[in-house]
């Protein structure tokens, strides 16, 4: 249940991740030169490169934190990896119904590297063969975002590396339908994500889900 829990999060989590990254890659598409540009299906296929690179740093950042918890929880009673995993949940529900906005204040964690990272991406731009498109979402991955950084602390959960990485990758397939199409209904999908009511009503759907973890993985 939880790579399920972990997928539909990543669904609901381009709320935030539109009004973050849709920007980026729109950005990047239309920077393509003219005949990949131009053409819907070789415009595609950049931007699934630049998120399966995206999807490559998650599972690597999943990988870390799920080493590190099954150190550092190894001791620890099962109850306490649920009641993270559950308020990770309930924290990204609040934050994306607009009731929490204050949990964003997790992103100040990675803006140390972020500031080394960013120039190299910078390099990469324009965007000109494929294999750039690629490294470019590789490094775009580790881009500071609330959202990453409460599935990381949900992964370390999980109790080994694999596990963990495993977690951040379901994360990342949620959220790669709607990051993809933002190359190309861009506009359209950034009107729908600033309502109130759709925020509203995914922070509740997913607020729901946290609940359910909970009852469901008690003992």
């Amino acid at each position: 249940m939880s790579l399920f829990f972990a997928f539909i999060t990543g669904l609901f989590a381009t709320l935030h991740c539109l009004g973050m990254c849709g920007g980026i890659i729109g950005a990047l598409s239309y920077s393509l030169p003219a005949p990949v540009r131009d053409n819907p299906w070789r415009r595609s296929g950049y931007i699934l490169l630049y998120n399966m690179g995206r999807l490559l740093s998650y599972s690597m950042a999943g990988a870390i934190a799920g080493a590190v918890g099954s150190l550092v929880l190894g001791n620890v009673s099962s109850l306490f990896p649920l009641l993270l995993s559950t308020a990770m949940m309930a924290g990204i529900a609040l934050y994306l119904g607009g009731w929490f906005p204050q949990f964003a204040n997790l992103e100040k964690i990675g803006v140390p590297l972020w500031r080394k990272l960013e120039p190299l991406g910078r390099g990469f731009i324009p965007i000109r063969a494929p294999w750039q498109a690629g490294v470019y979402g590789a490094i775009w991955g580790w881009l500071p975002c609330i959202m990453i950084y409460s599935i990381l602390l949900w992964a370390a959960t999980q109790g080994s590396a694999s596990e963990g990485a495993l977690l951040m990758l379901v994360f990342g397939l949620g959220t790669l339908p709607t990051l993809s199409a933002a190359g190309l209904f861009g506009d359209w999908l950034s009107r729908l994500t600033r309502k109130q009511r759709v925020r509203q009503g995914i922070g509740l759907s997913l607020l729901l889900m946290a609940v359910a973890n909970l009852f469901m993985g008690w003992d």
